[in-house]
Order: C-alpha cells, then sequence, then structure tokens
C-alpha cells in the first residue's frame, strides 16, 4: 500500500513543467532571432562550429526531469509497511442511488442524480468510524461499492455513476433494498440502515413489502425523494449535448414527478424517516440525525497503520540530475576544434 503525504505537489508539476518548457522555448528563439540579426546564417554558423543544437535540448531534458523528480519527492512517497486490526465503533450504512433516466430531469439543480451525488459526498465527508456501502439500481440493482471504510474509493466510485451505468432502465427500489440486505454481514452485530435516494417512480417490484422484510431483520429503511411534485421533463443527450426531451409513444413530451406518497409508505414500512430534498438541503443530515441514534458496536477493519517515508530516492536522483546538467556543456567536443574556419574549397 503506497499514498503520497503531500499529493498537491504532484499536481504542480501539471503547471510548472509546461511553464520550464515554454521559457526554453521562447529562450531558444529569442536566441535563432539574435544570430539572423547577426549576419548571414551560413557564415554564423561557420563562425561557430563548436555550438550544438543537441545538446541544449538534452541538458533541458534533465533539467525537466530532476524538477518532476523533486515535486515528487515533496509529495513524499510513503509505503504501508504494517497492517493492524484496527478497533471501531460505528454501524453499517447501504445507500440506494437511483440511476434510471428520471434522474437527469432539472427539477433540482443540477439535476437530480448530481444533487444526490453532491449530498452522498458530503456524507462522506462526515463519517468516522463506519461502514459505508453504495448500490445503483434502475431496472435492476447493482453494488457499486461493497461496505468498506475506504471512505477515499467510495468518493472515487461516486464520480463514476452515471444514467449509463446500468444496463436496464426502470425503477426497481425493492431490488435494491434486497441487494443491501445482502450486502450485509449480519454476524458482526453492528446496527445497520439503508438509505433509498429516488424519484419515486417505482415501476418494477414491491418496494413496501423489501422495506417490510429488512424492518423485520432490525434494519431501518429511510427513503430521500429527488424531485418535485411539479416535475420536470428528461433531457435527451448526444456526445454531451442536450438534443432534446424524452417523448412518449404519442410524440408527448415526457414529464416526471416526485412520487412522494411511494416513498413516504416505504420509509413507514421500513421503520425508517423520509425526507424530501430541495436545492437548499439534499436530506442526508436530517437522515444523518436519526442514523446518529442508533447503537454503535465494535467491529474491527485492517488497515495500514506504519508507513516508511521515501522522498529520499527522488531528492536524490534530482540532484544526481542536476549535477550530470551542469557539467554538460552547450559547446560541442573539441574534436572539431582543428578545422579551418576560412580554408578555401577548391
Amino acid at each position: 500500500m503506497y499514498r503520497f503525504e503531500n499529493d498537491i505537489f504532484l499536481w504542480a508539476i501539471l503547471g510548472i513543467i509546461p511553464l520550464i518548457l515554454i521559457v526554453f522555448l521562447f529562450i531558444q528563439n529569442w536566441r535563432k532571432r539574435k544570430l539572423r540579426q547577426f549576419g548571414n546564417e551560413e557564415i554564423v554558423k561557420r563562425l561557430m562550429p563548436n555550438v550544438s543544437k543537441t545538446l541544449p535540448i538534452i541538458k533541458f531534458t534533465l533539467y525537466a526531469l530532476a524538477m518532476v523528480s523533486l515535486l515528487i519527492g515533496l509529495a513524499n512517497l510513503q509505503f504501508g509497511t504494517k497492517v493492524e486490526e484496527v478497533k471501531r465503533e460505528g454501524i453499517d450504512l447501504m445507500i440506494a442511488l437511483d440511476v434510471s433516466n428520471s434522474m437527469l430531469a432539472e427539477d433540482l439543480s443540477p439535476n437530480r442524480l448530481e444533487r444526490s451525488k453532491r449530498a452522498i459526498f458530503q456524507l462522506i465527508q462526515k463519517l468516522h468510524n463506519d461502514r459505508l456501502g453504495i448500490i445503483v439500481f434502475a431496472g435492476d440493482a447493482y453494488v457499486q461499492l461493497p461496505i468498506t471504510t475506504d471512505y477515499s474509493s467510495a468518493k472515487l466510485f461516486l464520480e463514476t455513476i452515471g444514467t449509463d451505468i446500468v444496463p436496464t432502465q426502470g425503477t426497481s427500489i425493492g431490488a435494491a433494498i434486497n441487494l443491501a440486505m445482502e450486502s450485509f454481514d449480519f454476524e458482526n452485530g453492528t446496527s445497520k440502515s439503508i438509505i433509498v435516494i429516488t424519484d419515486g417512480e417505482n415501476h418494477e417490484d414491491d418496494a413496501k413489502e423489501a422495506a417490510s422484510e429488512a424492518s423485520a431483520k432490525d434494519v431501518l429503511v429511510h427513503t430521500i425523494g429527488m424531485g418535485s411534485e411539479k416535475g420536470g421533463p428528461i433531457p435527451v443527450y448526444k456526445n454531451g449535448a442536450q438534443i432534446d426531451f424524452r417523448k412518449d409513444n404519442q410524440g408527448n413530451t415526457v414529464v416526471t414527478k416526485l412520487n412522494e406518497t411511494m416513498l413516504k409508505e416505504i420509509a413507514a414500512a421500513g421503520n425508517g424517516s423520509y425526507v424530501r430534498a430541495s436545492n437548499a438541503n439534499a436530506g442526508l443530515g436530517i437522515i444523518m440525525e436519526e442514523i446518529d441514534k442508533m447503537e454503535k458496536k465494535e467491529f474491527g477493519s485492517k488497515s495500514f497503520k506504519d508507513y516508511e517515508d521515501r522522498f529520499q530516492i527522488f531528492l536524490i536522483i534530482a540532484l544526481i540530475l542536476i549535477i550530470i546538467e551542469y557539467f554538460i556543456s552547450n559547446r560541442r567536443t573539441s574534436k572539431l576544434d582543428g578545422v579551418n574556419l576560412f580554408e578555401t574549397k577548391k
């Protein structure tokens, strides 16, 4: 296992190296213009036979590589050397996120799905010892992130979520709840909860029955309604640009509305809470207040505890490259010193 202690220096590489390249090219171009002003190009070349075109490029390459190595060293690459089981107190939390096309409706800004993802990201920021998993669902449900305490991985997986991540469209809330139940480890004894984030347009199964079965196993099912009662059309995109709105078989624009009644019934069956999201508040904060009241139980998780610094390697490499660059001259070797510049060719 490895990590960078100060990864901001890695981003600095993207800014500094292009800047160095621009300065180098500017200086090279400036020199060429000055030489042209000095006199005839062929005569100038014969007057300066030892000037090399390739050596400055080599020196610049060595200098740039030294800068990259230096910045990597400042980022401080660290390798985990010891795995320990850490005891934590928390709960198991599964988030079931609706990724059906109706979640692209823009009655929440920028749309229902992106608003949901931002809210989940903020939730992850606030988690400490709880274990988190993510399920995506439309016509069927899929595990996007197995339950874990690795919040960094959760953020990465969250970024990849879109409506095209599942092959079958629809809204199968019951399948998502059932899959969440299968993902839990009921032998560890931790308190468990499911948060369903959807617009509530369930067309596939009996979500209330699935929530009731979860409640029977002491798993609370909370629901968050994404959308408005007025609803909105569903945009259709092609190559990243909106080209139309989704239409039904009669050619009428489809308007998707929040099914608040359904979501309240699911939450009631799951002994949980229902919250309607808005642009100001996605509702996860209110749900988390309820979850925080649940009993925290101890569980073990393995993680790297000891990390060894490896910045020295890259600093040494940078130093070696700078020394090599220093001893490389811009002039060619002395083999050409005997050339008679003004020898007349017969």
